[in-house]
């Protein structure tokens, strides 16, 4: 509801642009699917893939932002709402001689044990510099960083993060997604299943080589691709209003490449009065159980609390 900016006189109320908002989240990466189609000549030999065990493949947890994309209306990509994408990794000296390498060369090894502290370390370190370097001149630096529930995930009061949030001029604020609400987030609704299809077309060897193919699947993903996305996400709270905060609904298709080929695409998606009157109502009445327990009020050994394989 924070979202609808009300209407004029000759205009239905409109979901805000939301050019001022960041959404990061984490996901794992694997080598490779599990099972995987091609389509060969007679004369090409079958696509040979080993591992010790297909139940677990080598992975690597990756943490990823994006904002939305400034595209004009004639279809010219100003800024592409790319911040980065981070691999949680460590350099460790090997500790045996093998005929790949000797004792002592230092390799890349992925972290299987993400703990609150190196999740924080990784928003204020890497994301927060990424953003001030990469966000466009002239747009508002109030931004909205927003993540999920997670409970490795820092506390918006977070004194290491409110200091590094203020820097540059910038007034970067952290929230939390809707609860139990998978489609309000951008990562979530399409942008990491479409990078991961990208990266699936290659064929890694080594964790080196899994972190280059994601950057470069998350590099070449089409800007316009994700302002559809971001686009979508607004489609999703309309009709996440309509069923009163529930997720008992259909996910839209609107046809949006279409709409913006016929220079109909919208920027904002407008809300029946209707629709926001009767979500008022729902919420005035007290349906909405609202979980009042916030992440500060859990005891400190919460830190530790660590995402699994």
């Amino acid at each position: 509801m924070d979202s609808i900016i009300p209407g004029m006189v000759n205009e239905l109320p409109k979901f805000s642009a939301i050019y001022n908002m960041v959404h990061i989240d984490e996901k794992w990466f694997y080598m490779s699917d599990k099972t995987q189609r091609f389509y060969l000549f007679p004369w090409e030999d079958d696509p040979y893939r080993a591992t010790q065990s297909k139940t677990f493949m080598a992975n690597v947890m990756f943490s990823s932002s994006v904002a939305r994309p400034h595209i004009t209306s004639d279809g010219e990509v100003i800024w592409d709402g790319k911040l980065g994408i981070f691999a949680f990794t460590e350099q460790v000296a090997a500790k045996k001689n093998s005929k790949n390498r000797c004792a002592g060369t230092i390799e890349t090894k992925a972290l299987h044990s993400v703990t609150k502290p190196i999740i924080g370390s990784m928003l204020i370190d890497e994301m927060l510099p990424a953003i001030r370097s990469k966000w466009p001149l002239g747009a508002c630096k109030e931004i909205w960083i927003q993540q999920d529930n997670a409970r490795p995930h820092i506390h918006a009061e977070d004194t290491q993060f409110k200091e590094a949030a203020t820097k540059d001029g910038f007034n970067i604020r952290l929230i939390n997604q809707p609860a139990q609400s998978p489609d309000m987030n951008v990562l979530d609704l399409g942008f990491f299943r479409t990078i991961q299809l990208i990266q699936y077309k290659e064929f890694p060897k080594s964790v080196d080589e899994l972190i280059k193919e994601v950057k470069d699947a998350y590099n070449i993903f089409d800007p316009k691709s994700l302002n559809y996305t971001w686009l979508h996400l607004q489609y999703c709270m309309l009709e996440i209003l309509q069923v009163n905060g529930g997720n008992n609904y259909k996910n839209p298709h609107k046809g949006k490449r279409r709409l913006e080929s016929m220079g109909l695409l919208p920027v904002q998606i407008e809300v029946p009065t209707v629709t926001r009157i009767q979500a008022q109502q729902f919420l005035s009445e007290g349906h909405v159980e609202v979980n009042i327990t916030q992440e500060h009020n859990i005891e400190d050994n919460m830190s530790q609390i660590e995402y699994e394989v």
